[in-house]
């Protein structure tokens, strides 16, 4: 009898568990707009298509051995591509995929092709490559900053110890 008692005290916590965290996600998900959520899915399908179509073929197939660099970049954006895939399907989750998006193209843009550029020294690689990184500037007007203002700087920090 006792077993039977602890098994529906069991399951009616597990049921208001799973209520909780549907709530919890549906609440999240009301906080940003729908067309809002739409805009952020159709910017990681950019970005994992974009990247499918140049970083992937050379991943894959490249003859020779690649520099040291060219080869993490290369897989760094690579891996960009798979993350941004499931910000599809999460689009409030993989937020910071977005964020890395923003700043390392900010950083490129502003200490490598800014200086090329104003000392008249830009070859069409370094132009190539930020022309590549101004089309981000989609990044931050997709991005929900109230969103996330009230759940990456206002929300309780994660424990030290």
């Amino acid at each position: 009898m006792r077993y039977k008692e602890n098994k529906e005290t069991y399951s009616r916590s597990y049921s208001n568990y799973e209520e909780q965290t549907r709530n919890h996600k549906n609440h999240k998900m009301n906080e940003v707009s729908i067309f809002r959520l739409y805009l952020l899915r159709a910017t990681y399908l950019l970005i994992s298509v974009g990247l499918g179509f140049t970083i992937w073929p050379q991943i894959i197939q490249h003859p020779t051995p690649w520099p040291l660099w060219h080869g993490v970049g290369c897989s760094l954006l690579g891996a960009v591509s798979i993350l941004a895939f499931l910000g599809i399907h999460n689009p409030l989750k993989m937020l910071p995929i977005l964020f890395f998006e923003l700043i390392w193209k900010s950083i490129w843009l502003i200490t490598i092709a800014l200086p090329l550029w104003l000392t008249g020294q830009m070859d069409s690689e370094n132009l190539e490559t930020a022309q590549n990184c101004l089309m981000g500037i989609i990044v931050p007007l997709v991005i929900p900053w109230p969103y996330v203002w009230k759940h990456y700087v206002e929300t309780s920090r994660d424990r030290w110890k």
